[in-house]
């Protein structure tokens, strides 16, 4: 059994961050307000992001910010007044995918660990090899690539490697697309995606105009791009024994449910995994917890397999999920039992919630007794965001998440 991998998670913005690192995770990437994929996904300001290098090396823990657009020649005009900044706050390192972003983060910040990110499409040894000599610290690998090729490109490299477990899949090549840009002027490699790649399609004739035609007999039309979402919960003691660096979980744009919920469970099954050894074993709660979160059916895809039509969903673009996320406990008082919660879905008297948290276990209970700010009875809680007051039947923990079955 290798060393235990680092385990990488998504944080969309400084709440999902520290929610990420409470939850189980060694690391996080992050994006500011530019030169990242993500640019509708919250992102960080300056202080943001200077304030979520500190809260995380307070906890031991890292950062990684995404520099990974392919930028433009205005884009680059502000390059190096960022590195200075990232330089300065102490990050982790950063992600690139252009070599000339590449080449200017080398000269003008030298210091920074540079990640070759997902986007530069490293599918082979040589390539991962040729980063390493150019300065590159880690390489991520590409998503198209099977357990054999991660095999032979991990006996054949000794720099970093950083690959993706679990999270959504694009349709196109690493993620390289043009038809956001085509089809909404928004430009994916530049960080816009439209994601069309989820739209519905139907067909259409020539000679007429606005008649449209569903390319499957079905009564929702047809998504003939809307991939599964990956998870390779179940290969984990291979790649762990693989030796891969760093393992990857997708999605900033997604919900704090999704990232303490995934987070968690990848820390105890990377865990299991190290201690165990031979003996490791998937555990039915990891794969149950996972369908609680807000997910497309899940893939292995390219892993142990070549993609085929059963990768992709082609009835609906709708997400799948067990369990919705109602509220999010703020401050737990002990001496009279009561959590103060931040509300994030409706919640009202006599419903039963089950309470996920950080460290404890899982455990689940009827909502009683609500109170509002004031401290006055509350029957319901249905204001976005309202604070307000449960009494819990058991302790529970700070940034626990509160949640209720579908």
């Amino acid at each position: 059994m290798n060393r235990k991998p680092e385990l990488l998670a998504p944080a969309g913005n400084l709440e999902k961050l520290k929610i990420a690192l409470l939850y189980g995770a060694d690391a996080v990437y992050l994006g500011g307000k530019s030169f990242g994929l993500r640019a509708l996904g919250g992102n960080f300001t300056w202080e943001e992001m200077a304030e979520g290098v500190h809260f995380a090396h307070g906890l031991s823990r890292k950062v990684y910010v995404t520099l990974n657009i392919f930028p433009h020649n205005t884009d680059l005009e502000k390059l190096p007044e960022y590195l200075a900044f990232l330089v300065d706050i102490h990050v982790d390192g950063i992600l690139v995918s252009d070599i000339g972003v590449f080449s200017i983060a080398h000269e003008k910040a030298p210091t920074l660990p540079l990640h070759i990110s997902t986007q530069a499409n490293n599918t082979n040894w040589a390539s991962v090899n040729a980063w390493q000599k150019l300065g590159a610290s880690r390489v991520v690998l590409a998503r198209e690539l099977s357990r054999s090729e991660i095999s032979v490109i991990r006996e054949r490299t000794t720099v970093e490697l950083e690959m993706f477990v679990h999270g959504a899949m694009c349709i196109s090549y690493s993620g390289r697309c043009f038809l956001s840009n085509y089809l909404a002027g928004r430009d994916a490699n530049r960080g816009a995606c439209a994601q069309p790649c989820r739209w519905r399609y139907g067909i259409m004739e020539e000679r007429r105009p606005g008649e449209f035609f569903p390319v499957e007999e079905d009564a929702h039309g047809a998504y003939v791009m809307n991939s599964k979402d990956l998870c390779l919960l179940p290969f984990l003691s291979e790649i762990v024994d693989m030796g891969i660096d760093s393992l990857k979980i997708e999605g900033r744009m997604k919900s704090v449910h999704y990232v303490a919920s995934v987070v968690k469970v990848y820390r105890e099954a990377i865990d299991a995994c190290v201690q165990e050894g031979k003996d490791f074993h998937l555990r039915s709660s990891w794969i149950e917890e996972m369908e609680k979160i807000s997910h497309r059916i899940y893939t292995s895809a390219f892993y142990d397999h070549k993609p085929n039509e059963d990768d992709q969903i082609y009835t609906s673009t709708s997400y799948e999920q067990t369990m919705d996320f109602v509220g999010l406990v703020l401050h737990y008082e002990p001496t009279n039992r009561l959590a103060r919660v931040e509300q994030r879905n409706n919640l009202r008297i006599g419903q039963d919630i089950e309470v996920f948290q950080p460290q404890g276990e899982t455990f689940s209970q009827k909502i009683v007794e609500m109170f509002d700010a004031d401290g006055s009875p509350l029957s319901v809680a249905a204001h976005a965001q309202q604070i307000f007051y449960v009494r819990m039947e058991r302790p529970v923990e700070n940034h626990a998440v509160l949640r209720r079955r579908r």
